[in-house]
């Protein structure tokens, strides 16, 4: 895929309204990092009670995964969880429009040699990452030292899709947007030995899916990891990043790559990346898009967890 390329069609005055807001956004931005993380956390109350339906989604996800806590404990979870997600606005800003200097000073990086070991060899990796809020600037962070092409979806608004692309493609010019869909590009990268970023821990649905336990629930899991480890002849290296305290930045930690992996079993191979993904998502649970209706999808006979959308708006007109 093309970078992203201007156009006059863009200054339509259906996308007013939204440069409008990127503008005032990007003014905001401007603030020392300190202030940012504290207006962050001031979006993230009002979005708690302003967004309820993705609230009591994330209520529910917290109930599910983690049973073993009180509800006062999965309460603040919850709200802390919320804090975390209004900070994340101000760091997809951040990454996109930040100095390229100022912004990498917020950078601690564990285990670059393992990418950077994997391109001197001409091997592919599949860069298996989480939905963590601090997705964006993480992957801003590191694409500024190694070259990592992205899985894409392109956005509905053409103007928000050119503003989201220019700002992740900035931090690296070599990078490539791949569509989401477009599995042969994602081979032809894999085995020409670039690295590709991808996250396997959302609910996609049936299709190309197997049930295994996660947070001991049974979860739709993609089976794209092993495909893509596969066909592309591709190592699987995970991904994680975390916000670290008293606004000191941000920590990036490359794992070393998956042995004996794809295994040949499905299954087995859905099952560990769970595995893996209970392990990161525990190690700070505030931090996780919990947001996401993450088991939507359920085996034959059993009902979802979460409410459902016609059911609560007729509710609130009784």
């Amino acid at each position: 895929m093309d970078h992203a390329v201007f156009s006059r069609a863009l200054l339509h005055p259906r996308y007013w309204l939204l440069w409008l807001g990127l503008g005032l956004l990007w003014l905001v931005v401007q603030l020392p990092y300190p202030w940012l993380l504290g207006l962050g956390r001031l979006v993230g109350k009002l979005m708690f009670y302003f967004m309820a339906d993705r609230r009591e989604v994330a209520r529910v996800n917290l109930e599910l995964c983690f049973p073993q806590k009180s509800s006062q404990e999965r309460e603040q979870l919850l709200r802390e969880n919320f804090a975390s997600n209004g900070i994340a606005l101000f760091e997809m800003a951040m990454a996109w429009w930040w100095p390229k200097r100022r912004l990498a000073r917020l950078a601690h990086i564990e285990g670059i040699e393992y990418l950077r070991d994997a391109a001197a060899k001409g091997q592919g990796v599949v860069l298996m990452s989480l939905h963590f809020t601090t997705l964006e600037i993480g992957a801003g962070l590191l694409g500024q030292v190694v070259t990592i092409d992205g899985m894409y979806r392109e956005h509905r608004n053409a103007a928000f899709d050119y503003v989201q692309r220019h700002g992740r493609e900035r931090q690296n010019r070599d990078a490539k947007a791949v569509e989401r869909e477009d599995v042969r590009s994602m081979m032809r990268s894999l085995r020409s030995g670039r690295a590709i970023w991808y996250a396997p821990d959302q609910d996609y649905g049936r299709k190309a899916s197997v049930f295994v336990p996660l947070f001991g629930v049974e979860a739709a899991t993609v089976t794209a990891t092993s495909t893509f480890a596969r066909l592309g002849k591709a190592l699987v290296v995970p991904f994680t990043q975390s916000r670290l305290p008293n606004a000191q930045g941000y920590k990036l930690t490359i794992h070393p790559p998956l042995q004996s992996f794809p295994s040949g079993d499905d299954g087995a191979d859905a099952l560990r990346i769970n595995q893996w993904v209970e392990q990161a998502v525990a190690a700070q649970p505030d931090q996780y898009m919990w947001v996401h209706r993450r088991f939507k999808t359920r085996p034959e006979g059993v009902e979802r967890p979460y409410a459902k959308r016609s059911r609560r708006r007729r509710s609130r007109h009784a």
